[in-house]
C-alpha cells in the first residue's frame, strides 16, 4: 500500500513524505526497475551485442556496446536501480571487466524471484536460498578451470587471455588488438610482475588511416609538436613547470608615467633582462628539455629557443603526473633553475610522424621502459574512443591474470555447467530454499541464452542442444557458436573462447548481492524534493510578470 503522509494533525514524517511499503508497493517496484536496466545493457552483451548511443548531460555522444561506460553516463535515480549500479562499478574497479555480466545477472535474478514472490514466498526465504546457490555456484566454478597460464607471461599466452575480452568489444579486430595490448604490456612489465601499473599502458588517438595502422611506442607519446625550433634530444635533462613560462605578472595593478620614448624601452628592456636571466641560468643548470603545464609567452620561447631547449606543451595533469614518473622529475611550481634532485633524465625526445600529423616521444633506450603508448589510427573519434575503452579492458585483465592466470571456458559454457551444476544441489536441499536454489540456477541460463539472441539464433534450441552436450561432458567447455554454425555450439576449449576464473567469481558474488539488497528492501520512504516553488502548470503563462 502507498501512504501519502497526511496534511495537518500530528503525522510521524514531515509534510510531504511519500512512504511505499509490502511487497506489491515496495518490492516487485523495485524489482521492474532493476530488469528494465539489466534490459538496456542485456543486448549489448557479448561478440554480437548492439551499440548503444547515449547524449550525456552534456551533450557529449557515446556509442558503444561497454556497458560500464553506458551506466556511467546514464543518469540513473532510482535507488534499486542506484544499487545495481554500484554494483557494476565495484566490478569495473576490481577486473575492470565483465560489468554487463552482473548487470544481466541480477536483474535475471530479480526477475525469477518476482515468480517466487507472487507464489507466496517470503522475500528471507528466497534471499537464503540465493545465498546458498551463489556459495555453490562459486565452489563448484573452481573446479571448472580447464587451463592456468605460466609465469612469466608470454606473448603468445597474454593473446589467448585477451582475445575473448577484446572480441567481446571489438569482434573482428580482437587477433590485432591482442598483439598490440600484450606487446605494450610486456614492455613495462617489471621483474616482479605483482608491480605491473595498468597506468604504465596509454592510448593516443589520432585521426585517419585504419585500425591495422596502429602501432605501439616505447616511450610516451604526447598528440603534439613542439612549440618552439628544436625538435628532437638526446640524453635529455627534463624541467617539468606547473606555472606559466611567461614574464611575470603583477598582483596589483599600478600606474607607470612615462616622459618620453627612452623610459619606454628602459621599462621593457628591464623586464627583458631579467627574462633573460632567468632562461639563462635554466641553460647552465643542464636542462635541454621542458615541459609547460600552462602558457608559454612568445619571448620567453625566443629565449629557449636561443639556448637549445625544447619545448612541448602538456594541458592534462594526469598526463603531467605520468610523464614525471616516467622521467624521475618533480613537478615545479616556480620559475626557475631546477636542482639536480628535481630534473629527470630521458635518453630520447623527438618528434616522429605518424600519418601526417607530427607527435612528440619521449623514450628510454634500455629494454624495460616505464611507460608504453598504443597509437589508435581510426576514421572517426567515436570508433577510437570505443577501441580505447577496449585496450583499457585488455590492459585490466592482465592485472586480473597477473593476480589469478587461471582460465574457464567461455561462450556461456561454465554459467551452463553451474546452472546444471546448481540445479542438482537444489534438488539434493530440504525446505523452501531449493525453490529460490533452481531459479538461480534457471538465472545463471540467461548468458547463453543471451549469446544466442544477439546472435540471431533460436535460443530455445541452442540451449536445449548446450544441455545435451553437457549431460556427457563433465568439463562443460561446449558453449554458444556466435556464428551460427555446428547448430549454434562449440567446443570453447578447442576453440580458445577462455574467460578469466576470477572476473567470473567476482561478477556471481557482486551480481548475486545487488539482487539480496534489492529483495531486503520492504518499504520505500521518500522525502520532498527540495527546491522552490514549482511554476503553475497551464494557467497564466507570464504569471511571474504580475
Amino acid at each position: 500500500m502507498a501512504l501519502q503522509v497526511p496534511r495537518g494533525g500530528s503525522s510521524l514524517f514531515k509534510e510531504g513524505y511519500n512512504m511505499h511499503s509490502g511487497i506489491e508497493e515496495a518490492v516487485i517496484r523495485n524489482i521492474h526497475a532493476v530488469a528494465e536496466l539489466s534490459e538496456i545493457v542485456r543486448t549489448s552483451f557479448g561478440p554480437n551485442g548492439r551499440n548503444k548511443m547515449v547524449i550525456n548531460h552534456l551533450e557529449k555522444l557515446f556509442v558503444t556496446s561497454d556497458a560500464a561506460t553506458i551506466i556511467r553516463e546514464l543518469e540513473v535515480v532510482h535507488p534499486a536501480g542506484k544499487v545495481l549500479v554500484m554494483a557494476s562499478q565495484q566490478q569495473e574497479a576490481e577486473m575492470g571487466d565483465r560489468t554487463n555480466l552482473v548487470m544481466i545477472l541480477a536483474g535475471e535474478l530479480l526477475r525469477k524471484a518476482e515468480y517466487l514472490l507472487m507464489m507466496g514466498l517470503h522475500p528471507s526465504e528466497v534471499v537464503l536460498g540465493y545465498e546458498l546457490a551463489r556459495d555453490k555456484a562459486v565452489e563448484e566454478l573452481e573446479k571448472l578451470t580447464v587451463k592456468t597460464l605460466e609465469t612469466p607471461l608470454t606473448e603468445e599466452s597474454l593473446k589467448l587471455a585477451l582475445k575473448p575480452t577484446l572480441a567481446a568489444k571489438q569482434y573482428g579486430s580482437e587477433d590485432l588488438l591482442a598483439s598490440l595490448v600484450s606487446e605494450a604490456v610486456l614492455a613495462v612489465m617489471p621483474k616482479n610482475p605483482t608491480a605491473f601499473n595498468v597506468d604504465n599502458v596509454r592510448v593516443v588517438k589520432i585521426m585517419g588511416g585504419g585500425l591495422s595502422q596502429s602501432r605501439v611506442i616505447r616511450g610516451m607519446v604526447f598528440g603534439r609538436e613542439p612549440e618552439g625550433t628544436i625538435l628532437k634530444a638526446e640524453n635529455a635533462k627534463v624541467g617539468v613547470f606547473t606555472c606559466g613560462i611567461d614574464i611575470a605578472q603583477t598582483e596589483t595593478k599600478g600606474t607607470v608615467l612615462m616622459k618620453n620614448a627612452e623610459d619606454l624601452l628602459n621599462f621593457s628592456t628591464g623586464e627583458e633582462k631579467h627574462m633573460e636571466k632567468i632562461f639563462q641560468e635554466l641553460a647552465d643548470s643542464g636542462l635541454n628539455v621542458l615541459v609547460a603545464g600552462s602558457t608559454v609567452g612568445e619571448l620567453a620561447l625566443h629565449y629557449l629557443n636561443r639556448h637549445n631547449i625544447l619545448v612541448i606543451k602538456v594541458q592534462s595533469k594526469f598526463d603531467l603526473r605520468r610523464l614525471c614518473r616516467v622521467v624521475g622529475a618533480s613537478p615545479l611550481a616556480r620559475l626557475g633553475a631546477p636542482t639536480p634532485d628535481e630534473m629527470g633524465q630521458c635518453d630520447v625526445v623527438e618528434t616522429v610522424e605518424i600519418g601526417g600529423d607530427r607527435v612528440t616521444v619521449f623514450r628510454q633506450k634500455e629494454e624495460a621502459t616505464r611507460t608504453a603508448t598504443v597509437v589508435v589510427r581510426g576514421a572517426t573519434t567515436n570508433q577510437m574512443d570505443d577501441i580505447e575503452r577496449a585496450i583499457d579492458d585488455g590492459v585490466n585483465v592482465v592485472k586480473g591474470l597477473i593476480k589469478d592466470s587461471r582460465l574457464i571456458a567461455g561462450a556461456g559454457a561454465t554459467e551452463l555447467e553451474l546452472a546444471k551444476r546448481v540445479a542438482e544441489y537444489g534438488e539434493k536441499t530440504p525446505g523452501l530454499a531449493q525453490h529460490a536454489i533452481k531459479r538461480f540456477a534457471d538465472a545463471l541460463e540467461v548468458v547463453p541464452r543471451t549469446l544466442a539472441e544477439n546472435a540471431g539464433l533460436d535460443a530455445t534450441e541452442v540451449l536445449s542442444k548446450l544441455y545435451a552436450a553437457h549431460q556427457g561432458n563433465d568439463k562443460g567447455s561446449i558453449g554458444v557458436d556466435v556464428e551460427g554454425e555446428n547448430g549454434g555450439i562449440i567446443d570453447a576449449v578447442e576453440h580458445d573462447i577462455l574467460d578469466l576464473l576470477a572476473a567470473t567469481r567476482w561478477a556471481l558474488r557482486y551480481g548475486t548481492d545487488a539482487a539480496i539488497s534489492v529483495l531486503r528492501v520492504d518499504s520505500i520512504i521518500m522525502s520532498r524534493a527540495a527546491g522552490g516553488p514549482v511554476p503553475k502548470q497551464g494557467g497564466n503563462p507570464h504569471w511571474d510578470d504580475d
